[in-house]
């Protein structure tokens, strides 16, 4: 059998059977200071844990401290739980599911309203299929043959997706168990990789996030290699909600919200309004102390003015402008 030549994180050179894969070299090698990678990179691309690499391909194993690490750990939780999802519910027709900035989640299409005493169960299957260790695996399938198998398991969602990609490209799926997902990956080799995780809540997203299309649901989840660090992420999320301004400020009576006054857009009650009265009057003893010297231009000018301070190129379509009465000059 010919041999191949590995070059490893950029350090280690390897010599291998043709044919190896970054898993079983992995194993071959009982590389220790790669134990923990979730992902691989070849020659500088995604790339899979089971293809097939070449002579002089450059291998790179990454952990979950890489964000590219980090985001085919979440993508893979993202799978489990839409696993989980199919075996606890097998009406659940399956949208999205991607790695995002602080986790994961899955839109979905149930005809049962989810709501948070769901999670737990949910969260059950979900380390059902993490102690079974399945094998995550990318298949390659034509358009046609893609078309079937999501026709055949009731995926409308998948199909449209499939619709929308180049008529002769190759389809990537991958497998873990009876679980089938539309996906170009990447992943970590085997549920058993996802240790910790936690399902953070529930919200409605519209389909394609058109408020024309059918409203989703959509669960929100984090994961991580060790239960520290989640614990340590949970205890985090539960600091910032103690110090949320938006609930201590209510509670304080700083603002209200009215909805005669429009979402998003708060009344400063009086003790909100004596803390900005209090911190106007700082400023200006502040820059009177400094020795600053104030001015205040008119509420309206010419737009001469904000064409000389370079306010007008940019903002012009936010501004209040009073048309001439003179009108447009003549042709």
């Amino acid at each position: 059998m010919s041999t191949v030549k590995i070059c490893v994180n950029q350090k280690l050179q390897w010599s291998a059977d043709g044919g190896i894969t970054p898993l079983q070299l992995l194993r071959q090698q009982q590389f220790a200071q790669f134990r923990l990678a979730v992902a691989v990179m070849v020659n500088g691309r995604p790339a899979d844990w089971r293809q097939t690499l070449d002579d002089g391909d450059q291998l790179e194993y990454l952990d979950f401290d890489t964000e590219y690490g980090r985001k085919a750990f979440w993508h893979s939780a993202a799978h489990i739980m839409a696993q989980a999802l199919k075996r606890i519910y097998p009406g659940c027709q399956l949208a999205i599911g991607p790695a995002v900035d602080n986790g994961f989640y899955y839109d979905v299409d149930l005809p049962d309203k989810l709501t948070n005493e769901c999670l737990a169960g949910i969260e059950r299957e979900m380390q059902n299929i993490v102690r079974e260790n399945l094998p995550i695996v990318r298949e390659t399938v034509d358009r046609q043959s893609a078309i079937r198998l999501f026709s055949q398991l009731g995926e409308p969602y998948k199909l449209e997706l499939i619709g929308e990609l180049p008529e002769n490209s190759d389809i990537f799926l991958y497998r873990q168990g009876e679980f089938v997902d539309l996906c170009a990956g990447p992943h970590v080799p085997y549920t058993g990789r996802i240790k910790a995780f936690r399902l953070l809540s529930i919200a409605g997203a519209y389909w394609r996030g058109d408020a024309k299309n059918k409203m989703l649901q959509r669960i929100y989840g984090i994961a991580m290699p060790e239960k520290a660090a989640l614990d340590a992420y949970l205890q985090r999320l539960a600091e910032a909600r103690a110090r949320d301004h938006n609930k201590i400020g209510r509670e304080l009576e700083y603002f209200t919200t009215v909805p005669a006054i429009g979402q998003g857009l708060p009344l400063l009650m009086p003790n909100g309004a004596k803390v900005v009265q209090l911190l106007q009057r700082f400023i200006e003893d502040e820059e009177e102390r400094r020795g600053y010297l104030l001015t205040k231009t008119p509420l309206m000018a010419k737009s001469d003015l904000y064409k000389i301070s370079g306010h007008w190129d940019y903002y012009q379509q936010g501004m209040f402008v009073i048309p001439d009465p003179a009108g447009p000059p003549a042709d």
